[in-house]
């Protein structure tokens, strides 16, 4: 039940701190409805890490395997972002649109990164001290 709940809390914390980085980016780049695809993916890739350490948390050695998927969430990130720079970078450049591209890059790339990070932090301080009770108790 302790994994549920810390899953479930994880969800909540790392979907409003996503959901405050896109906002934030939303803001300051002045975007219209071109962002709402930013706000699905932030709520998806909310769900679907939320899922992934949930998963995590039932093998024996969790903390050690919560940090590997957080290290490789992140790297995946990065790499995304940089895909999807090099791709507006590879457009011919009377097509480039660097205000309109760049905006949404930032936001499909930023919110997922401070999710993962969020999700981390609270899953791995939950699962840390779920470890040092169970060796105070036997």
């Amino acid at each position: 039940m302790r994994k549920f709940f810390t899953s479930l809390f994880a969800f909540f914390i790392s979907w409003f701190a996503g959901g405050l980085v896109a906002l934030g980016l939303a803001i300051a780049t002045d975007v219209q409805e071109e962002y709402i695809l930013v706000f699905m993916a932030s709520a998806l890739v909310t769900i679907v890490v939320t899922i992934v350490f949930f998963v995590a948390q039932f093998f024996s050695n969790a903390p050690a395997i919560i940090d590997w998927l957080a290290l490789c969430t992140i790297v995946l990130f990065v790499l995304v972002g940089l895909g999807l720079i090099g791709w507006t970078f590879s457009q011919p450049v009377d097509k480039r649109r660097w205000g309109g591209d760049l905006p949404i890059v930032a936001g499909l790339v930023l919110p997922g990164l401070a999710t993962v990070l969020v999700h981390w932090l609270f899953v791995r301080w939950r699962v840390g001290r779920g470890l040092m009770n169970a060796q105070v108790n036997a």
